[in-house]
């Protein structure tokens, strides 16, 4: 139990926040979330309860903040160990390890993710320069312009939940599974101001921009990476049908490979195979640290 039992909802939260401690901030996101949506919407079942009574009533069946978080942690572990992959066998050498990518399902997966940017980057960047175009230039005319913004923030915070559930299957970051809480008993103007000055309905905005330069170059380093390791690979299959093998240079001057060339370039297909395999697992970790950073709230208010 805590040392001192919150009076107010806001104190349970910080309370909570506090018992999570250094968890992953997407998990600190959706435990204030459901403990937010629970607590509020018993307090609007008992109207004639205040806030001090109803969570002292409460800390036998939703629980103390301490024990709520300990029952986040658990069912944490629990899903992530349920959802986790089939673990890869660590291999201790060096060449261990280079040829073992092939058997680690999330190259594959982030490749995957490399290939279909293109297509989110597009849309995300299309939906983010609309919105914001449309909502600033309409400002003036605030019939207009305050409505459109404020469904614009509404569809970003929307979009920054499905992308984030696209960057935890695909690239296995942990990303928030709730959206950010709104309190319907705020007044509306309330609501409005905190959705156009959290700064992460910006960091969204910002990310949905970004992508487009992103995703362009995740797919144009995907598609000539796999183009070339197929046509190296299929090289010795392509020779033994008569397709000759071939590389023209500057229109003037081409090079025909011989028979002796084309284990050269199978050896070579076959590393390039297992270099955008570790390639595309590399840009996956690092494109899930750039979506934690501009999607996720940060653990501390």
């Amino acid at each position: 139990m805590t040392a001192t039992t919150p009076k107010t909802i806001p104190e349970y939260l910080e309370q909570l926040r506090a018992a999570l401690g250094n968890a992953d901030r997407a998990l600190v996101q959706d435990a204030l979330y459901d403990a937010e949506e629970y607590l509020r919407s018993e307090l609007a079942e008992n109207p004639g309860v205040d806030e001090a009574t109803l969570l002292a009533s409460m800390a036998g069946s939703y629980g103390a903040p301490e024990e709520v978080a300990d029952i986040y942690r658990t069912q944490e572990a629990t899903v992530a160990q349920a959802l986790r992959p089939p673990p890869v066998k660590v291999r201790p050498s060096a060449l261990g390890q280079f040829f073992g990518v092939v058997a680690d399902p999330r190259a594959y997966t982030s490749l995957l993710y490399m290939l279909l940017s293109v297509a989110t980057g597009i849309f995300y960047f299309t939906w983010a320069v609309t919105g914001l175009s449309l909502s600033m230039g309409l400002l003036l005319l605030a019939l207009l312009g305050v409505p459109l913004g404020i469904l614009f923030f509404a569809s970003v915070r929307g979009i920054s939940l499905i992308e984030g559930r696209l960057v935890e299957v695909m690239l296995g970051e942990r990303m928030p599974r709730r959206p950010l809480y709104s309190d319907s008993d705020k007044p509306i103007l309330t609501r409005i101001k905190e959705m156009f000055t959290d700064p992460r309905s910006w960091s969204t905005v910002l990310y949905m921009l970004l992508m487009l330069p992103l995703g362009i170059f995740y797919f144009t380093m995907a598609v000539t990476l796999i183009a070339f390791t197929v046509a190296f690979l299929a090289s010795p299959l392509a020779w033994l049908v008569g397709f000759p093998i071939s590389v023209r240079w500057f229109d003037d001057w081409v090079w025909y490979a011989p028979a002796s060339a084309l284990p050269v370039l199978f050896g070579l297909g076959v590393l390039l195979l297992f270099c955008t395999l570790h390639l595309a697992r590399g840009v996956g970790y690092l494109h899930a640290q750039l979506a934690k950073n501009l999607l996720v709230k940060a653990a501390r208010a």
